[in-house]
């Protein structure tokens, strides 16, 4: 496919530090296979982060590299995907303030994701205005770049139609500039951390991509299995195994078949399955491992790839708000006053 005729995508992650398993099948996995269709827009979204940080924002330039060194050592490609960091492109904040001047507040509040995220950070103050308009940034950070689409979850469905609503109202009120994206949703697997819940840097309980292989693999042999096993003698259920998604995600389906029948007739313990596991994991993951190595020893690298990116972006997102003021009839000449 020719570069001009590929459809372009957006997706970013806030930066939280070094990345999980979590953050690998969850996301950066769907990443990597949509760079080989599409034209691909991958952003740090710092000041999002805010939203729930703004008390403490001080670790975020350390995470952001953290982040970045992870993408690419899970092979996100500088060639093929702009990677840039969100708050070193100032128009991603006006175009977030025009979207703001006609965006109804009812639009936000009943986003699902606002009362359940109130709920679970209830220990934090976040009846801001900018944890409020959480979507309509997130609306400009797609609409900037004129993406046609947004890989998410289905929790995220919602704030992608927000988007399109925010386009339609754009479009309607001043003129038809901003397509309607659409969500292209991830197959995203139910993973847990290594006690059984969320996987969760806040639990103590993930596997990262920066763990040395000796160390991935303690993880996995202190992994929850199956709840309902309390013996080696028992038999198993794969379905109810919490560790059992990473075998579906790390071994051929042959050797997956083998391990659930030898499972459910109690001819192989957790103890062994994790084994296998540990196996198996490390086996896909030390090249990841090896590679980030690799970019930690040259940051300069690293920076390089951001500021090649911001500048890729920043020439997209300039030419879009040039569009905006002139449908809005905000034009420039009175800067030549100054």
């Amino acid at each position: 496919m020719a570069e001009e005729t590929k459809r372009r995508i957006l997706s970013g992650m806030r930066p939280t530090g070094k990345l999980h398993l979590g953050n690998y099948y969850g996301a950066l996995y769907n990443w990597l296979k949509l760079q080989e269709e599409y034209e691909c827009y991958y952003f740090v979204a710092d000041w999002h982060a805010l939203t729930t940080e703004y008390d403490a924002p001080q670790p975020l330039g350390g995470y952001i590299a953290e982040m970045v060194i992870d993408w690419l050592a899970v092979g996100l490609d500088p060639q093929r995907s702009t990677i840039f960091v969100q708050s070193a492109i100032p128009e991603h904040a006006e175009l977030y303030l025009i979207f703001g001047m006609f965006t109804p507040v009812p639009w936000l509040e009943r986003v699902p994701t606002y009362k359940d995220q109130m709920q679970e950070l209830s220990h934090k103050e976040l009846a801001t205005y900018g944890f409020l308009g959480y979507p309509v940034l997130q609306a400009a950070d797609i609409l900037v770049y004129k993406a046609h689409g947004v890989p998410v979850g289905v929790d995220q469905v919602p704030h992608v139609e927000m988007t399109r609503e925010i386009a339609r109202r754009f479009n309607h009120l001043y003129k038809p500039i901003f397509p309607e994206p659409e969500a292209l949703l991830a197959e995203v697997p139910k993973l847990t951390g290594t006690d059984g819940r969320k996987m969760s840097k806040s639990y103590d309980n993930c596997i990262y991509l920066s763990d040395p292989p000796e160390v991935m693999a303690r993880k996995v042999s202190r992994m929850v299995t199956d709840v309902g096993r309390p013996y080696r003698k028992d038999p198993g259920e794969p379905d109810r195994c919490l560790a059992f998604p990473f075998h579906r995600l790390n071994l051929p389906v042959e050797k997956i078949e083998e391990i659930m029948t030898a499972c459910r007739s109690a001819e192989l313990g957790c103890v062994e399955c994790k084994k296998l596991l540990a196996e198996a994991l490390v086996a896909n993951l030390t090249p990841i491992y090896e590679k980030r190595r690799f970019y930690e020893a040259r940051p300069d690298m690293v920076r390089e790839v951001l500021l090649q990116g911001n500048k890729q972006a920043r020439e997209q997102a300039r030419r879009t708000m040039h569009e905006v003021r002139e449908a809005i009839a905000f034009h420039l000449d009175f800067q030549l006053w100054v």
